[in-house]
């Protein structure tokens, strides 16, 4: 607890976040990179599926960084509310756009797939709605936000908000176990997977490198939000001399 106090002074986080932010950035290029030439060279097409499962390697980082990204809202909104660290609610803000887009990606990718899979490229099962409420939750905190900024607001209601989004990650997770819909079934467990191992494993690489490209896009707009909120105490101030 005393080292997140100690994070949670703008100084001491830029001192650190900058280099990580190059660190996250070229890590995570570097795996994407590596995971896309194995997913597209080195392993074999599905024996139902054919080619089409080779987008797996991006839609399933894209959902697992979608629903990440909410969890990670709703941490920092926590730590806004009980702590009040100023980074925190500069997280929540920061993650927003990111999570939002990955959720898109996911939603896009995923219609992609199913077209050749299931005949459609959308259909209102579980799993695809509650990620769909998902991205316009995203939306719908992204605006609270900063209507909350623009009015002066002290981002409580943001971060209430960040906290009470959270209910919908467990009916993402388990739509497809509630619900006989359209969408398959749980692929990977902790324990097992259903996926063979000589396609499953450029899998965990993507993963890696979008979490770190993740972390990296995170950290430089925590970094832009924190110049943007210097900047205009400086205005204010020079306002009232």
């Amino acid at each position: 607890m005393p080292a997140l106090h100690a994070l949670a002074n703008p100084a001491r986080f830029l001192k650190i976040a900058r280099p990580l932010t190059s660190l996250f950035g070229w890590m995570g290029v570097a795996l994407i990179a590596i995971g896309c030439w194995a997913g597209l060279t080195q392993t074999p097409p599905d024996y139902l599926q054919g080619e089409s499962v080779r987008i797996m390697y991006v839609h399933v980082p894209a959902a697992w960084l979608g629903m990440g990204g909410w969890s990670g809202i709703a941490i920092s909104s926590i730590a806004y509310l009980v702590w009040r660290h100023p980074l925190a609610d500069v997280a929540a803000r920061a993650i927003a756009v990111p999570g939002a887009t990955f959720a898109a990606v996911c939603l896009v990718t995923g219609a992609i797939w199913g077209r050749p899979t299931w005949g459609t490229y959308w259909q209102w099962d579980g799993r695809l709605t509650s990620m769909l409420l998902l991205f316009f939750v995203y939306l719908a905190y992204i605006a609270l936000a900063r209507a909350d900024r623009e009015r002066g607001g002290d981002g409580r209601i943001a971060a209430l908000f960040g906290i009470a989004g959270t209910v919908l990650l467990p009916i993402i997770r388990y739509s497809v176990v509630w619900w006989n819909t359209l969408h398959q079934g749980p692929s990977i467990g902790l324990t097992r997977s259903s996926i063979d191992a000589s396609i499953l494993w450029p899998l965990p690489i993507m993963l890696a490198g979008f979490s770190f490209l993740f972390g990296a896009i995170v950290l430089m707009r925590m970094r832009t939000l924190l110049a943007i909120a210097k900047a205009e105490a400086r205005l204010r101030r020079r306002a009232t001399t």
